[in-house]
């Protein structure tokens, strides 16, 4: 069962705690596991601080095995129908290490414009391509798939470091 959309004391709009001045926070991002968590996958995200998923979760059991290892924050993908999901919210605002973090799945749905917002990343899912660009301001991430292969594109995950207010995203590719 899924005890909520936002686990450990990660929750919406609240700030996580401070950590040491200096000190990179390492967020892991993942997106349409579709009920597949590869051990790649887990390999990728471990020693991250905080985990969010970009939604098309696919089942309870893969937000239980992410929280194993950091609190997660999740929201609800277009393939997320069965009744566990219902508690996942469409949509995240977060306040991590000074960043104000805006989570959904699918960025064409993005209700509002992020730069005049005062968001400083955009994490979303759905497409199931890699990508990480920045808009007006505002780094926009696409973890890309961690689930199962469609078509050509590529398995992976994506991290998001946070020093000193400022963030930074890479896409941490499941192949070789």
């Amino acid at each position: 069962m899924v005890r909520a959309a936002v686990s450990h004391g990660l929750r919406a709009g609240a700030a996580s705690a401070d950590p040491p001045v200096g000190a990179v926070i390492r967020i892991g991002l993942i997106a349409d596991t579709h009920g597949l968590l590869r051990p790649q996958a887990l390999a990728a995200l471990a020693g991250c601080r905080q985990i969010i998923h970009a939604g098309d979760v696919g089942g309870p059991e893969i937000l239980v095995a992410l929280e194993r290892l950091a609190p997660v924050a999740a929201v609800r993908g277009n393939n997320d129908q069965a009744d566990w999901a219902a508690a996942l919210p469409e949509s995240l605002d977060l306040e991590i290490g000074g960043c104000r973090v805006h989570v959904l799945h699918d960025r064409k749905m993005l209700a509002c414009d992020p730069a005049a917002s005062g968001i400083d990343v955009v994490v979303a899912g759905h497409s199931h391509r890699p990508l990480v660009e920045r808009r007006t301001g505002v780094l926009h991430v696409n973890p890309g798939s961690a689930g199962p292969r469609r078509f050509r594109l590529p398995v992976s995950v994506g991290e998001l470091c946070i020093e000193r207010g400022i963030a930074e995203a890479r896409i941490l590719p499941l192949e070789p």
